[in-house]
């Protein structure tokens, strides 16, 4: 296996069957919270940053002259998209100085609301799907990440009496 496909797959995650991106997503859990414990909403905000741009490096080699754009092993952007959507509760637990599994709730959201966008494909998100490409591969997952962090936010917002 090749470091881009190691990096696509997710060190295999992406074989696993069926639903490839689902396992990508809950693999994405237990990273994000070692990232979190390690050093905080920083951490994983540049983790973020980094599996966007390796995750469009390996996409781009692992579809290098395939018919195939977006093959279903590749689930790197699932991983960064479900990142994007816990950021609110990194940065509200980093900031609060509290334990990120407290939030335990906003997790089951972030997952759920991530999944849904990502599966539906609803308006910028089926864009960025359609643009055919490696960055089109990343981005539509990273638009529902930014979707589903403003679900979770809204989620906490109505559950904490803000709206």
């Amino acid at each position: 296996m090749t470091i881009a496909q190691l990096i696509g797959t997710v060190l295999g995650v992406g074989h696993i069957r069926p639903a490839p991106g689902t396992w990508g997503s809950l693999v994405a859990l237990p990273w994000a919270w070692a990232l979190h414990v390690i050093g905080g909403f920083p951490l994983l905000a540049l983790a973020i940053v980094i599996a966007c741009g390796l995750g469009w490096w390996a996409t781009a080699r692992m579809t290098a002259g395939s018919d195939n754009h977006d093959p279903s092993e590749i689930v790197i952007d699932e991983v960064a998209g479900q990142w994007i959507a816990l950021i609110p509760l990194s940065y509200a637990a980093w900031s609060m100085e509290i334990s990120i599994l407290a939030m335990w709730p906003g997790w089951i959201a972030a997952f759920a609301l991530f999944r849904f966008f990502d599966i539906t494909k609803l308006g910028p998100v089926g864009w960025a799907d359609r643009r055919g490409d490696p960055l089109g591969v990343m981005l539509d997952d990273v638009i529902a990440g930014v979707f589903a962090a403003f679900g979770v936010l809204a989620l906490a917002a109505l559950y904490h009496g803000v709206l």
